[in-house]
């Protein structure tokens, strides 16, 4: 639901789990045995002199070895269908005349097939086992370990290695992907176990430290300072970041991430990088939203999420301008899902969300990650700015049951120019057919020029309302024009799904 403008586009949101079922590269380094008994550290040449300020630093080798035996590496076992090629024998052994091959829903795989290009003869499926590779930690002495979902996706059978080499099978009592955070089971008991503490005293530039199984290498060490709090992904993750930059590679999924004093903050889960490897920024999923999650898996099974029913997009300077806002923050509402928490509540599109229970939204992430945090049935206060002044609205909170709206995303939309449109009314048919089938009122684009064009306006697109005021014919876009500043957020419609636009006038 969340988007990091600054982020290249050429970034990858990577997994970091070694070999995750369905991914690439299962199994590099695998034929390497780690060394143990003894963990390797990896520690930041700061750490080889001593401050001049005199100030202690962490003893990475005492919380190693206090909270090392309670890290455990986990292997994964599954299975993904594959495509079989046209002179594939009948027990999947591949013919000596094989290329690649495309399963048949590719969308290259029609044009292969016309020009005879070996990889598109494919005409049926078989199970090729798969493998992969994590990491978890034990949090309870009768063999409960957090970990991430995204480790054991798909997993038909579970192994949990210990640091003196034991085995066992584990159960998988529940995961929840929003969160990327699952629980398993394992028969056994007096284990070791770590501690758990807050990132509420976390901060900003102190000293952090993972455990975990890089590329198999069990038990291995990284430090780190933390980058920053509260970070918000573009994957439509329900989760407030831990940033550092620890190194975590693949291997290090669901391994801990421990403050200076021992105690685990953050569950390792994933990372950015042009190439799928670490390359400085890693993310950890806050301890106590792990911690929220487990208690719900253990009593229940499954995990509740709430839900407001809204979609949002980034509040930038443009629309700032535009609505009026003293600074670019909030989570501007796109549009409210008929009958959800925020249609009964009043929340209207254009409406900018700046506080939930008296916690400020700052990005428009803040808000999906506060519900997502929240209870179904649980009441929301909402401050609102609506057409340049401030509104206070409460919510009672839906269950998201598996349902997510994900946000409005208008980073495309989101240009240079001046206004210039052509428009129409709707006729009868149009009206009917817009807004879910519930009719809407509005203007048809024709024709977008330079201003709304380089803002990316198309034609085709409906346009619903200008700064938040409605406009259902030119004499209303006339006078919504006419109090308007520097720039305009237009509300549109655009295959079904709504969008503002904010367009810069001069």
């Amino acid at each position: 639901m969340n988007s990091i403008a600054s982020t290249p586009r050429r970034l990858i949101l990577a997994l970091v789990a070694a070999g995750a079922l369905g991914g690439t590269g299962a199994g590099l380094l695998m034929g390497y045995r780690a060394q143990a008994s003894t963990p390797a550290i990896t520690a930041p040449a700061a750490l080889q002199a001593a401050p001049a300020s005199g100030v202690a630093l962490p003893s990475f080798a005492q919380i190693t070895a206090q909270n090392g035996p309670a890290v455990v590496n986990i292997s994964v076992t599954g299975s993904t269908k594959t495509a079989l090629a046209e002179d594939d024998d009948d027990d999947g052994q591949p013919a000596s005349r094989r290329g690649p091959q495309l399963d048949p829903n590719d969308p290259f795989y029609e044009f292969f097939r016309q020009f005879g290009i070996p990889g598109a003869g494919a005409q049926g499926q078989r199970n090729v086992p798969t493998h992969g590779q994590g990491s978890g930690f034990i949090v309870s002495a009768d063999g409960l370990v957090l970990t991430n979902a995204h480790v054991v996706k798909g997993a038909s059978e579970v192994i949990v290695k210990l640091t003196d080499r034991r085995e066992f099978r584990a159960k998988v009592l529940g995961s929840d992907p929003k969160t990327d955070v699952a629980v398993l089971k394992i028969d056994a008991k007096d284990l070791p176990t770590v501690r758990l503490g807050s990132t509420r005293d976390l901060q900003v530039g102190e000293w952090v430290l993972a455990i975990g199984s890089p590329f198999g290498f069990e038990n291995s060490v990284t430090a780190g300072v933390v980058s920053a709090k509260g970070r918000s992904l573009p994957d439509d993750s329900l989760v407030p970041f831990i940033q550092t930059d620890v190194a975590v590679n693949p291997g290090n999924s669901g391994g801990p991430l421990f403050n200076s004093r021992g105690e685990v903050v953050g569950i390792n889960s994933q990372i950015y990088s042009r190439s799928g490897g670490y390359q400085g920024v890693s993310f950890s999923i806050p301890i106590e939203l792990a911690a929220k999650i487990k208690d719900q898996i253990v009593a229940t099974g499954k995990v509740r999420h709430a839900q407001l029913g809204v979609a949002v997009q980034e509040v930038n300077q443009a629309f700032a301008e535009s609505f009026g806002l003293d600074k670019p923050e909030g989570a501007l509402v796109a549009s409210v899902s008929k009958g959800s928490a925020a249609d009964k509540a009043g929340l209207e599109p254009g409406d900018v969300i700046r506080q939930v229970d008296g916690q400020p939204i700052v990005a428009s992430g803040d808000l999906p990650a506060w519900v997502g945090q929240a209870q179904p049935g649980q009441q929301a206060r909402l401050s609102v700015w609506r057409k340049g002044k401030p509104v206070e609205l409460t919510a009672t909170l839906g269950d998201a049951s598996d349902k997510t709206k994900k946000q409005a995303n208008a980073e495309d939309a989101v240009g240079k120019g001046q206004l210039g449109l052509a428009l129409r009314p709707l006729d009868p048919q149009e009206r009917r057919s817009l807004g879910d089938g519930g009719g809407v009122d509005g203007l048809v684009i024709e024709q977008a020029r330079g201003p709304a064009a380089a803002a990316g306006v198309q034609p085709g697109d409906v346009l619903l309302a200008i700064n938040g005021a409605a406009v259902k014919d030119i004499a209303q876009v006339r006078a919504a024009m006419a109090k308007a500043g520097k720039s305009v957020a237009l509300l549109i419609e655009r295959d079904g799904d709504k969008i503002f636009v904010p367009v810069r006038l001069g």
